[in-house]
């Protein structure tokens, strides 16, 4: 793997290489499409396991019943919340964690973040990983997008790109390939908000799991090993 035999530099290097021609094929994304802060957090929550169009049928649901707020979620009835938000599937399960979020925001901070987001990353990371239903991915896509903050956001997509690519092992776990990330890259939560975008548009779009459109890749010309499908005869 790459990660083993290149200096930090050169690693930092390679990284920004595949942004920039990420960048340069599709542009700024404009992620996360929210109108609140609120709204990210729900979302985060609600695009566990499931595709963003669901996700969008259910905000749309939340909206339109005026309970898309940090009170709205806290008053609803739970059978009636998950019957709001079924298009985005497991919809007992995910009201539940919805409540569980609106619980804690509740104490810790309100609908907009500002107080819990003034404490250090890690304090306010395991704070949110103590909330039922939030695991490492949603928790970072809370901090990043909902909160402006530079954590980096590992999903299928970034293991499979960067497995291709020869950079890290596909099945490296969660923790270690957000570390390598975060020790790799300039802590920008910028940075990261666009990277990790263009990565799920490069592997929606391109790097798919099966039959992967590698001719139009654009990071194509960084392939180093032969396992790659760009390599492939």
């Amino acid at each position: 793997m790459v990660m083993d035999k290149m200096n930090d530099g050169t690693l930092t290097d390679s990284l920004m290489e595949i942004y920039d021609l990420l960048y340069k094929r599709f542009g700024p994304q404009n992620w996360w499409p929210a109108e609140t802060q609120f709204e990210v957090i729900v979302g985060a929550i609600l695009t566990q396991s499931t595709s963003w169009r669901n996700v969008e049928k259910a905000i749309s649901n939340l909206r339109t019943a005026g309970v898309l707020s940090l009170d709205g979620l806290l008053e609803t009835d739970i059978d009636k919340l998950a019957e709001l938000i079924r298009p985005s599937g497991y919809y007992n399960m995910k009201a539940r964690k919805l409540k569980a979020i609106a619980g804690f925001l509740s104490e810790n901070s309100g609908s907009d973040l500002d107080s819990l987001i003034k404490r250090p990353l890690d304090e306010v990371r395991q704070d949110l990983l103590s909330v039922y239903g939030v695991g490492p991915e949603t928790a970072d896509s809370i901090l990043l997008y909902a909160g402006g903050l530079p954590s980096f956001v590992i999903d299928a997509y970034t293991r499979r790109i960067f497995g291709r690519l020869g950079i890290i092992p596909e099945d490296l776990s969660y923790e270690k390939a957000r570390t390598f990330f975060m020790d790799n890259l300039p802590p920008s939560a910028q940075l990261f908000n666009e990277y990790h975008a263009l990565i799920v548009r490069l592997g929606k779009e391109m790097c798919t799991s099966r039959n992967p459109k590698c001719n139009l890749c654009p990071v194509k010309p960084l392939a180093r090993e032969s396992s790659f499908c760009c390599n492939r005869a």
